[in-house]
């Protein structure tokens, strides 16, 4: 099963206490995507590959999420584009996901980006990069990579460590002298991986990929180094607001060790391969020895870091977090649940809000899932996807019409020849 796991943060027309939209959007946003175009453009050209030793430059396409309308920079193979002065407009097929990610798409891999796009220069340009550096990573040595989830990053211990690591970093930031806390950055990371022996590889598999894409980004954003710290900072302290961290973290993590790297070694990156440890990297640049570190050890320095509130914060969100885990558990894993297999999934997804359900798989609160079956579509209610990955869950349908089947907070849309059949209490996907 080829499975395709791409950020989407998405918008539906219905749901748990939502509202129905009734405006579509008719104008694709022409102003923002010209504009956004002319800085990549600008800033690309003057780059001149130099990063990772290969253009980022290619096929980009603008989608609103309302209409699918597609504004893109280039036209596609199979004609399915018409140029409007010197860009090209469109629509986006119902079976494609929209994401700000890279996708093959009519002979071309493309980046992918939805309006509405950020309101700054050098936001713009770091979404903007970050999506296209995904876009070249199989030609840079980095195609086809396998990404474990964090699940540890959901417990106590692991958040609290992790917020440690974050901290010496925002410290390292805002400091003349910032190699002491780096240095105890990756103190706490080797300690985090003491206590989570599968941590280690885990998180270097979503560090070299979403991890390098946001260094890629950040470091060609335009912004000035006073700046560039300032937005690592205020960044850090945004993922803190975030539910969930087992798939978001990479974003806060490697721009902030990249950043320092390059202060010295301005082509680091290029000795990074798929296969490189990023922690091990980084422990050997700054001379951190690898040691069995206590817990009084790892208290005494976290003193620095505000530890005695980062416990207490996470000890709150741990009790909120075991209640919500065992609503979950009543509702997808009784009988009075939808079950549907996965054979060629395609799945949209907020990376920010998934949450590991123990041994029973990880909870979507919102998501898109493509498949030979047709379309589903979750929003904040949540879906189970095993963790095979060869089926999803969600609650009982509410209502079933010709053509789309509701539920509450979900709705599906099957292709011909599937139908929804009761089975032993359960609703199952099944072809005819």
């Amino acid at each position: 099963m080829k499975t395709i796991l791409t950020i989407l943060a998405i918008t539906f027309l219905w749901g748990c206490n939502k509202s129905s939209k009734t405006n579509e959007t008719t104008d694709p946003d022409w102003a923002q995507a010209v504009t956004a175009f002319k800085e990549l453009q600008e800033t690309l050209k003057k780059e001149n590959g130099e990063t990772w030793n290969h253009s980022l430059e290619g096929p980009l396409i603008f989608v609103n999420r309302d209409t699918r309308a597609i504004i893109a920079n280039e036209s596609d193979n199979s004609g399915e584009l018409v140029k409007r002065e010197n860009l090209f407009v469109g629509k986006l097929p119902e079976n494609i996901n929209i994401a700000n990610t890279a996708f093959d798409w009519n002979g071309k891999k493309w980046t992918m980006v939805a309006f509405p796009l950020p309101d700054t220069k050098e936001k713009r340009l770091n979404l903007l990069i970050h999506e296209s550096f995904h876009r070249i990573q199989p030609a840079i040595g980095f195609g086809s990579l396998a990404e474990i989830q964090s699940v540890h990053l959901d417990s106590k211990n692991g958040r609290v460590w992790l917020k440690l690591e974050l901290e010496a970093l925002k410290k390292a930031l805002d400091s003349n002298e910032p190699e002491i806390h780096i240095k105890n950055a990756l103190l706490f990371r080797q300690h985090r991986y003491q206590s989570f022996p599968d941590a280690k590889q885990a998180e270097n598999s979503l560090e070299i990929n979403e991890g390098l894409a946001e260094y890629t980004g950040s470091i060609l954003s335009k912004r000035t180094d006073s700046d560039l710290k300032k937005h690592y900072i205020s960044q850090i302290d945004w993922f803190y607001t975030l539910p969930a961290f087992v798939r978001s973290f990479p974003y806060f993590t490697i721009p902030v060790y990249g950043y320092f790297l390059q202060k010295t070694d301005k082509g680091w990156n290029l000795k990074i391969t798929k296969d490189t440890n990023l922690t091990d990297f980084f422990t050997g640049f700054w001379n951190v020895d690898c040691q069995e570190l206590t817990d009084d050890t790892i208290l005494e320095i976290g003193k620095t870091y505000g530890i005695d509130s980062i416990i207490e914060n996470e000890t709150e969100r741990e009790n909120k977090k075991e209640e919500l885990k065992n609503r979950y558990k009543k509702k997808f894993l009784s009988d009075s649940v939808v079950v549907i297999g996965l054979e060629a999934l395609n799945l949209g997804f907020d990376p920010s809000n998934v949450m590991p359900l123990d041994s029973s798989g990880t909870v979507y609160p919102n998501l898109r899932v493509t498949d030979n079956w047709g379309i589903l579509e979750v929003d904040s209610c949540g879906a189970l996807i095993g963790p095979a990955w060869n089926k999803v869950i969600i609650s009982y349908p509410e209502l079933i019409t010709d053509t789309l089947i509701y539920g509450k907070g979900w709705k599906l849309k099957l292709n011909q020849s599937w139908r929804l059949d009761l089975v032993d209490k359960k609703y199952m996907v099944t072809k005819e």
